[in-house]
């Protein structure tokens, strides 16, 4: 065996996942065209139903049957024409269709048709469209309509029950699209609402440690300038690196909100992870005067680009709560990796809970383990001494070790 019928079987295998995602991206781009252009939609839904309607025309017809005549083929059009017009104004399309058809079996009797296409097109755009009391006025109309133009024809139980049944199945469809529609509405909205939240913690975090920082350099920096002026240099040389990097994270992620042409100009640089906590306990430690230590236990593993980041921010606004609030001379950062769980802990030597750090960047820290399935918890630290936040993210158990794992 060469091994060229397993390499032939996986192409195949390739191209068969290959086909429904075509389809479905087929699908996506003609939807997304049709509600860039629903004149277009209507106009060629009108065409569809005329070609439909158009049939019992152009078939052979025994001598007994209604003749295919021009006068009555020009009134199917009449009766197809409001079509047009549906999403506009279905209930006076529907009017204007009964009106046309009862012309057409009145004055001519031409032709029959196997389906009432165009009342069932009007019935569903309604049921999609319309308020109730038009869905109301529709059912009414219809059954007085369906009986009646039955009577016309046929005078069958039979007819009756199918005329029925169509136009309450059309009805019925139109209702479930309505459904399905506000219900992609509201999980837009929801999408939305969660992106705004997003965003929210995002710039909250990015601001709060940014500015806590340089307020600490700001209030020392009078000081230094007195009886150290060198210190006083590295204060604002610290308030300066701080700034640019809060102006960059803030470029990064206002430039993906960005639409046109400076979208094209804006940075695309993937979010912090893991990889920039010494960076992150480095600049804390040089811009807050704290002693941060960083320690990291367990096999590393290369998570998953949103838990990476949701962990580094969770540190960043920890760390950020000490600065602002503890008053605290150290911080323990640890992180420690389990099987399928990363714990992340963050411990300093302050004040404690009396501190009071219950704003916005707890809540957040809560906000981003609970999105990932995990949980945090926040209160004194060992002995009962300091503060500790202490947060559990969950992590997919196929990730693999980090590549400064496996080169060890």
């Amino acid at each position: 065996m060469d091994g060229r019928g397993d390499t032939q079987g996986d192409a195949r295998g390739d191209l068969r996942g290959d086909i429904p995602r075509a389809v479905r991206s087929g699908w996506e781009r003609a939807r997304s065209w049709g509600a860039a252009n629903p004149w277009a939609v209507d106009i060629g839904l009108a065409l569809l139903v005329q070609a439909a309607m158009t049939m019992p025309f152009v078939v052979p017809r025994g001598p007994e049957l209604e003749p295919a005549t021009w006068p009555a083929y020009g009134l199917t059009t009449l009766t197809v024409l409001p079509l047009v017009w549906r999403r506009h104004a279905p209930l006076a399309v529907l009017l204007a269709i009964l009106a046309a058809s009862a012309l057409y079996k009145l004055a001519l009797d031409g032709p029959g048709q196997p389906l009432p296409y165009t009342g069932l097109v009007s019935v569903y755009t309604i049921a999609v469209l319309s308020p109730p009391w038009k869905r109301l006025t529709t059912t009414a109309l219809l059954m007085v309509a369906v009986p009646a133009s039955v009577g016309l024809n046929t005078r069958s139980v039979r007819e009756l029950t199918f005329s029925l049944f169509v136009f309450g199945a059309a009805y019925v469809f139109g209702r479930l699209q309505d459904a399905r529609q506000r219900e992609h509405r509201i999980e837009a909205e929801r999408a939305a609402s969660r992106e705004r939240a997003r965003i929210a913690r995002e710039m909250h975090d990015i601001l709060s440690h940014a500015v806590s920082l340089m307020v600490v350099q700001a209030e020392a920096g009078p000081v230094a300038v007195r009886t150290a002026p060198e210190r006083a240099e590295a204060a604002f040389d610290a308030i300066s690196a701080t700034g640019r990097d809060a102006m960059t994270q803030l470029r990064e992620m206002l430039g993906v909100l960005r639409e046109g042409s400076e979208s094209a100009a804006a940075p695309r640089e993937p979010q912090p992870d893991l990889a920039g906590i010494p960076g992150l306990v480095e600049r804390v430690r040089v811009s807050g005067g704290l002693a941060v230590t960083y320690t990291t236990e367990g096999g590393v593993r290369a998570l998953p680009p949103a838990t990476g980041a949701s962990a580094y921010r969770i540190v960043q606004e920890a760390l950020t709560n000490v600065v602002k609030h503890a008053r605290a001379r150290t911080v323990d950062v640890r992180l420690n990796h389990e099987e399928g769980v990363l714990r992340v802990t963050v411990t300093d030597d302050g004040r404690g809970p009396q501190a009071g750090p219950s704003g916005h960047g707890l809540v957040g820290i809560r906000e981003r383990a609970a999105a990932h399935g995990g949980t945090a918890a926040m209160g004194p630290g060992p002995g009962g001494r300091g503060f500790e936040v202490r947060v559990l993210l969950p992590v997919p158990a196929g990730s693999a070790p980090s590549a400064a794992e496996v080169g060890r």
